[in-house]
């Protein structure tokens, strides 16, 4: 697991020296005072450590890229987000294409009306301040089972790897139907999973009894950013762990909410825990880093630290091929109580081939993402991901401003 060194923030608990030599009684009354304060560790995201290069350096050509999920490989190690702003059916085939793997929301504006695309455009042209009434109006209506199955042959029809995102509280009503239709891969999605869910329904969905109706559908469960949490989700049976809360660019959870671990920790917490499983059982359970990636930097961060594969979302809505028109929001966004999301304007300013592959007319590291990790990796001499996810990194707040100050001033 790569290490990165950092302080724990806790309060020291030991009273000053002078007040330790005092009688047995005014020791007692001042250990008494001292507030037994809250211990917290140091967590860090991607604009606070960097990745340090490797002795000996490889031809970027020769390094290795490719994410094993269960029984499928694909060639590149990114899967594109359940989010209606960045998959649909066309874009599924494409992105599988291309080599990757796109997640279809199933609770999304696809299965609620046979052709979604007004509703797209309405969403799209919304103004600001009233774009989360209209996303919650466009989600009212309810899905339409048999649209879930159409929606899955489309794909399917293309030859692409076929994957499809629930909620927990839907999955168990269309994890059969979406196995029925003939799909390949069933996640299970929310703001935060745990192995252990405590509900008022009588029988709450039970992640080994899924994986094994699902069968042989591979079942990806997020998202979580704990060693533990991760860990009892891969002895649950399932086939990948999403990495992540409230790191997206139009998450909202950690305003709402407070919730939330950055990414690099997150990942490495929940490397440690595939590591250690696979250490026990032999059974190596990839993980997901989802959220939080703006550009070719963060995504070989997050490689770095542990990650298997990463989700992407705004960076993705940004192409032509998107059904958003420029515009990305979340699952939670439309959400009729309690929101956690924003509808969030990226832009048409690129297409998936340059996105993925280049060539990049862009400096800000937004396109060719494949290329900036096959680099990366030959400067730290790592020709595959598992031999990426040893290189050293370092807590470097300064990352991004050292000697930048005429960028900075441009900017």
């Amino acid at each position: 697991m790569t290490q990165i060194a950092g302080s724990t923030a806790a309060a020291s608990l030991d009273p000053p020296t002078s007040e330790r030599t005092g009688s047995g009684e005014q020791r007692g009354a001042t250990a008494m005072s001292v507030p037994q304060a809250k211990q917290m560790r140091r967590a860090y995201g991607f604009d606070e450590v960097a990745i340090v290069p490797g002795e000996v350096t490889i031809n970027p050509a020769m390094t290795e890229v490719s994410l094993r999920l269960d029984r499928f490989e694909f060639p590149i190690p990114i899967i594109a987000a359940a989010m209606d702003g960045v998959v649909d059916t066309s874009f599924a085939a494409a992105f599988g294409k291309a080599g990757g793997l796109a997640v279809l929301n199933l609770e999304g504006v696809q299965t609620r009306y046979e052709d979604p695309a007004a509703v797209l455009a309405e969403i799209a042209s919304a103004p600001q301040a009233e774009a989360t009434s209209v996303l919650q109006h466009a989600y009212a209506p309810p899905i339409r089972p048999e649209l879930i199955g159409e929606r899955i042959r489309q794909i399917k029809e293309t030859g692409a790897v076929c994957a499809v995102s629930a909620t927990p509280a839907n999955t168990k009503r269309f994890a059969s139907l979406a196995k029925e239709a003939g799909v390949d891969i069933f996640l299970v999605q929310s703001t935060v999973t745990s192995a252990r869910h405590i509900s008022y329904s009588e029988r709450g969905l039970i992640f080994p009894e899924l994986v094994e109706q699902m069968a042989p559908v591979p079942v990806v469960v997020g998202n979580t950013v704990s060693y533990s949490v991760c860990k009892e989700l891969m002895e649950a049976g399932v086939a990948g762990v999403l990495v992540g809360v409230g790191p997206g660019a139009a998450c909202t959870s950690r305003e709402v909410l407070g919730i939330g671990v950055p990414q690099v920790t997150a990942t490495m917490d929940c490397a440690a825990a595939r590591d250690q499983h696979y250490r026990e059982t032999g059974r190596y359970i990839p993980i997901i880093t989802d959220g939080g990636i703006r550009s070719g930097g963060d995504l070989c961060k997050a490689f770095a630290t542990g990650a298997d594969g990463v989700m992407l979302g705004s960076i993705l809505a940004a192409c032509e091929e998107a059904p958003g028109r420029g515009h990305h929001w979340g699952m939670a966004t439309p959400h009729a109580d309690l929101p956690r999301g924003v509808r969030v304007k990226v832009g048409v300013k690129t297409t998936l081939q340059q996105v993925l592959f280049g060539p990049s007319s862009r400096t800000d590291g937004t396109e060719n993402l494949i290329g900036a990790l096959r680099t990366a990796m030959g400067m730290c001499g790592a020709r595959t991901l598992r031999d990426f996810q040893q290189v050293e990194m370092v807590v470097a707040p300064s990352i991004k401003t050292e000697g930048k100050q005429i960028q900075l001033a441009q900017n």
